[in-house]
């Protein structure tokens, strides 16, 4: 086990985590949906569970059951009772996370809502979450019993929203489930939404590595119609009621578009199976969020529409992390004495896990930059650049300062790409062999 990995990482693996499984043994094909409240401050968290509900056929993976292949800033397992072997695990991170490192966490406590899927046990099982802090210790923890049996594990229903198969690359079982999620859209605007649901799948596959994997993956649409087109923007003072509650202005942020209403989002999807949920947002003002295995939220008619898209489904699916940086950011999310568990920044605590096995020879860490990237402001002048220029910019492979909103001691793969600028269509090749072994891990 690598040395940089904390106990909870420790914990999870060695608790079964790496035996061999047989999901049919342990779980139906069905799925487990637990709501959960997570509250506190800059300071102290608490998890509180709320309640469970039995959905649909279970859409998740069959294989590493017990093994998340990136730790996240929380994990839930499903254990035995009586060996603690792990049955299921998964990694996830939370809006509530993102909101502790705010000034506001600093002086105010707020409490979160977050749904998470597991399959659905054959007998009573406990449930373990934890959620972590940014030094990746064990900041809260809960574990509860679930028995299959409880008469309290409400059944969902077909809840009667209109569904679409809108890319189907093979079964059910076999593929990494996506659904696309309605918002702000007018009952009228129903046939809008199913369009611009296959744009988001036609976004996705015109970019490596998701093009060549395409057959790995199926796209479902939810439409639930608004009463009004449009989205909430609170400095405007324009609240609308969508079914989804997505708003602007995150964290006081205007262009972090989010929903802290994770159980609607969940009960909008009724029984539609699904791993990775996208909400598309009936605007065309710039924005978006993406959070690592629970939701991707994008605007539906912004021209920077592909760009958002993959750029925001690289956080929710791939678990990667920004690779800008502002000048006056808080060095609070990132510390220097704790490796990032994104795969795709390092603050070189321990470098040896991350992309230093395909660094050519002699590569100096960290990195100088190009003159190019180093004078000028590359985003601007992208569209001016040979191709040679900006393949360069973004294959040239290093230990580039700068990345995770920090300017300093935080350092990316390379000096420009899709997780760094918009105009940049290509992932980095430290994010592309990222992604495909998030791909392969759900699908092999």
């Amino acid at each position: 086990m690598k040395r940089w990995m904390p106990a909870l990482a420790a914990l999870f693996l060695t608790l079964g985590g790496l035996q061999a499984q047989d999901f049919d043994a342990d779980f139906e094909n069905a799925t487990l949906r637990l709501d959960y409240v997570f509250c506190g401050d800059a300071g102290h968290q608490a998890i509180y569970f709320q309640r469970a509900l039995r959905t649909s056929e279970w859409a998740g993976r069959r294989g590493n059951l017990a093994e998340p292949l990136l730790e996240g800033n929380g994990q839930i397992r499903v254990l035995d009772p009586d060996s603690g072997r792990c049955l299921y695990a998964n990694s996830f991170s939370t809006l509530f996370q993102e909101w502790q490192v705010t000034t506001e966490a600093l002086h105010v406590q707020k409490a979160f809502e977050n749904c998470f899927q597991v399959p659905f046990p054959k007998r009573p099982v406990d449930v373990e979450i934890c959620l972590v802090d940014t030094h990746r210790k064990v900041s809260s923890r809960l574990k509860h019993r679930i028995d299959p049996a409880d008469i309290l594990i409400r059944r969902v229903g077909d809840n009667g929203l209109s569904s679409t198969v809108v890319w189907q690359g093979g079964s059910l079982a076999e593929t990494i489930d996506i659904v696309v999620l309605s918002d702000g859209y007018a009952l009228s605007e129903k046939a809008k939404f199913f369009g611009d649901a296959a744009r988001v799948a036609k976004a996705l596959f015109r970019h490596e590595p998701f093009a060549s994997n395409r057959d790995r993956f199926s796209v479902r649409a939810v439409f639930a119609p608004s009463p009004g087109s449009g989205t909430s923007i609170p400095r405007k003072g324009d609240w609308k009621d969508t079914p989804a509650e997505t708003h602007f202005d995150t964290f006081y942020s205007d262009r972090y578009l989010t929903t802290s209403s994770m159980q609607k989002v969940y009960d909008l999807l009724g029984t539609v199976p699904f791993e990775h949920v996208v909400v598309l947002v009936n605007t065309p003002i710039y924005g978006g969020g993406g959070i690592y295995n629970s939701v991707t939220i994008m605007p539906s008619d912004n021209p920077t529409f592909n760009a958002v898209m993959v750029h925001e489904f690289g956080h929710a699916f791939g678990g990667l992390a920004d690779e800008y940086a502002y000048g006056d950011q808080e060095e609070t999310q990132y510390p220097a004495d704790t490796e990032p568990w994104e795969p795709n920044v390092t603050t070189l605590h321990d470098f040896d896990v991350k992309w230093k096995d395909l660094l050519p020879a002699g590569t100096p860490v960290p990195t100088e930059p190009d003159e190019l990237d180093r004078t000028q402001d590359v985003r601007r002048i992208w569209h001016t650049l040979t191709k040679e220029q900006k393949a360069r910019l973004n294959l040239k492979l290093g230990v580039y300062e700068g990345a995770g909103y920090q300017m300093k001691g935080v350092f990316r793969p390379v000096q420009e790409s899709r997780m760094r600028i918009n105009e940049c269509e290509e992932f980095c090749p430290g994010c592309t062999r990222a992604i495909v072994r998030m791909i392969d891990y759900y699908t092999r």
